[in-house]
C-alpha cells in the first residue's frame, strides 16, 4: 500500500517525490512561463468572466472562459498544482481554446495556499468552487450534468478529493455531482509526503492524512475517470498514479516525452493522447 511508504528512509522519499528533479531549472522556468502566457492569451481571446467570487468567507475567486448562457456548455474545471503552495488560476486556463473549439467551457479556481492554509482548508476551497459553479450553472451558461475536473500534481490530488463521494451533500449537492475526473501526475496518498520536506510547509496531521487522501475515499461507481502520468516523472508519482488507477479501475495513460511540469501543455492541442482522454470523459 502507498501509505506504507511513510516508513521508508527519508532520502528515498525525497528522491521519489521531489518533482523538480525531473527536469532542468531552465525547462521548469520555461514551462511556468508557458502556463502563464498561454493562459493570458486564452483569457484575451475567449469570452471570459474573470475573478468571479465563489466564497465570500475566504474571498476566493475563479475565471470562467467559453461559457454561453444562451446555450449551456459542458465544463472542465482545471485545478492548478504547485505542491499546494504556489501558482494560481492565472496559470490554469491554457487549455480553454482547445476545449472551446469542442464546445466545452473552462473554469480555473484559486485556492488558499500553504503554509497559511491547511490541506483541509485547501480542499474546502476547491470543493466550494465546484459547489458554486453547480448551484449557479444556469446563470453562468454551464451544463451542470457534465462537469469534469482535471488537475496536475497537487492539483491532481485535489481532483481526486473532488472525485471522492463523501462531501457533496455538505455543499447542498447530490452525492454524484461530477461527470468525470482526470488527475494528472497526481498525489493520492499523503502519508509519504508527511515523512519528507513537503511536511515543512504542509504540517499534515494524522487526521488530515486520513481525511484528505483520495486513496482512502475512492470515487463512486459510475463516475468517468482517467489517470495520466508523465513519462519523465520521479518514481513516487508513477507509483501513486498506478495505485490510484488500479484502485479505481480507471485507465492509466503514460504521456511519452513529457516531464512533471510540461505534461499538461498537451491539453492545448485536441489530438494528443492526453486531450483525447480528457475529451472522452465528456
Amino acid at each position: 500500500m502507498i501509505h506504507q511508504e511513510a516508513e521508508w528512509a527519508r532520502d528515498r522519499l525525497e528522491a521519489d517525490y521531489t518533482a523538480r528533479d525531473c527536469c532542468t531549472t531552465e525547462a521548469f522556468e520555461a514551462t511556468i512561463r508557458a502556463y502563464a502566457d498561454s493562459s493570458a492569451a486564452a483569457r484575451a481571446t475567449l469570452p471570459c468572466q474573470s475573478d468571479l467570487l465563489f466564497d465570500e468567507t475566504t474571498g476566493q475567486r475563479l475565471d470562467l472562459l467559453g461559457a454561453d448562457p444562451a446555450s449551456p456548455r459542458p465544463l472542465m474545471v482545471f485545478v492548478h498544482g504547485g505542491y499546494w503552495r504556489a501558482l494560481s488560476k492565472g496559470h490554469s486556463t491554457f487549455a480553454a481554446p482547445m476545449l472551446a473549439a469542442q464546445g466545452i467551457a473552462t473554469a480555473a479556481p484559486d485556492y488558499r495556499l500553504a503554509p497559511d492554509a491547511s490541506i483541509v482548508e485547501i480542499v474546502h476551497d476547491v470543493r466550494q468552487s465546484i459547489a458554486w459553479l453547480w448551484h449557479n450553472a444556469a446563470d453562468l451558461g454551464i451544463d451542470r450534468r457534465r462537469i469534469v475536473v482535471a488537475g496536475s500534481s497537487a492539483g491532481g490530488h485535489l481532483a481526486g478529493a473532488l472525485a471522492a463521494p463523501d462531501w457533496p451533500a455538505r455543499y447542498g449537492m447530490p452525492t454524484h455531482p461530477l461527470h468525470g475526473a482526470l488527475p494528472i501526475s497526481g498525489l493520492f496518498e499523503l502519508a509519504p509526503l508527511a515523512a519528507m520536506h513537503v511536511q515543512d510547509w504542509m504540517n499534515f496531521t494524522p487526521d488530515q492524512i486520513a481525511g484528505c487522501s483520495p486513496m482512502r475515499h475512492l470515487p463512486p461507481a459510475g463516475m468517468k475517470l482517467g489517470v495520466a502520468v508523465a513519462e519523465q516523472e520521479t518514481a513516487g508519482f508513477h507509483r501513486q498514479s498506478a495505485a490510484y488507477a488500479e484502485a479505481t479501475g480507471a485507465p492509466l495513460l503514460q504521456v511519452t516525452g513529457r516531464h512533471h511540469f510540461d505534461v499538461i501543455l498537451d491539453l492545448c492541442a485536441p489530438q494528443t493522447p492526453l486531450s483525447r482522454m480528457l475529451l472522452s470523459l465528456f
